[in-house]
């Protein structure tokens, strides 16, 4: 009894493992499908050379590495990391840092903005309607805050 327990869970484990295996290996006649989820004929076969792989005492390394040889890196749903996929890899990163330097790029040139405008004043370049707006938004100080006498008058004639 206890042999026949041994050899199920054994059994369970090489299910188990060729199951991961397969979850991570692209058919290669499907191309969006793993082979655990297609019923491709070249899926079905290499869920039998994975389970016989395993069978034979070999490594999931060892296994995907054999894959990767006979059908190609892009067998394989996780692609490694090396100088040909460096670019794949880091797009994210370049993509995100060129976002940030159009960010920085466009608040330095709103701050520059002013002072160009100031030199245009200076040569007697006529500003625009907008860059007018502006220059009156940076140049009129803002109403003071609190309690003034023009305030106080305001509110005893109840304004």
């Amino acid at each position: 009894m206890e042999i026949k327990d041994d050899e199920v869970k054994k059994a369970q484990v090489v299910e188990a493992r060729a199951r991961n295996i397969s979850h991570n290996v692209r058919c290669t006649e499907c191309g969006s499908q793993s082979i655990e989820d297609s019923q491709a004929d070249i899926a079905i076969l290499l869920r039998k050379l994975i389970r016989d792989e395993i069978r034979a005492g070999k490594s999931d390394k060892e296994i995907y590495k054999k894959l990767e040889q006979d059908y190609g890196e892009t067998v394989l749903y996780a692609p490694k990391f090396d100088l040909q996929t460096a670019a794949l890899w880091l797009s994210p990163l370049l993509v995100a840092g060129a976002a940030g330097g159009m960010w920085a790029y466009n608040k330095h040139r709103q701050k520059t903005n002013v002072h160009i405008m100031a030199l245009n004043l200076v040569r007697g370049v006529p500003l625009t309607p907008k860059e007018k707006e502006t220059m009156l938004d940076l140049l009129t100080p803002p109403p003071p805050q609190g309690v003034t006498p023009s305030s106080l008058w305001s509110r005893w004639r109840g304004w």
